[in-house]
């Protein structure tokens, strides 16, 4: 039996800031949860960005390209039931109660270090 076919989500990353965001979303929009492991697996250091960092992609989105205009998930957490969105048509930053079950896009970053 073959495996299934993942599509290359990291691409060519863009550089920004102290980032590399991956060039695609992930086809399918997923709970937290699943954002999170799916983030991990792209490989070491690969992870949902934080609220600020998710703001930050949005103020450069046509920089990067290729965002859907809906929701994106964040890695920051208000308690155990919901985490902080972004929505990248108005760019309003929004915390859903209880819904880490909701299904919304993701877009994995890397952090790297800034020389001198």
């Amino acid at each position: 039996m073959k495996e299934p076919v993942v599509p290359d989500i990291v691409g060519t990353p863009i550089k920004i800031d102290n980032l590399e965001v991956a060039q695609y979303d992930f086809p399918k929009r997923m709970i937290w949860d699943d954002a999170k492991f799916a983030c991990a697996k792209l490989g070491e250091g690969w992870r949902l960005p934080t609220k600020d960092e998710l703001n930050l992609l949005y103020q450069n989105k046509d920089k990067i390209g290729g965002f859907a205009n809906g929701y994106y998930w964040s890695s920051t957490e208000r308690s155990d039931y919901d985490a902080w969105l972004q929505y990248f048509d108005g760019g309003r930053q929004c915390d859903c109660y209880k819904y880490k079950g909701g299904r919304y896009y993701v877009r994995a970053v890397l952090a790297f270090c800034l020389s001198a």
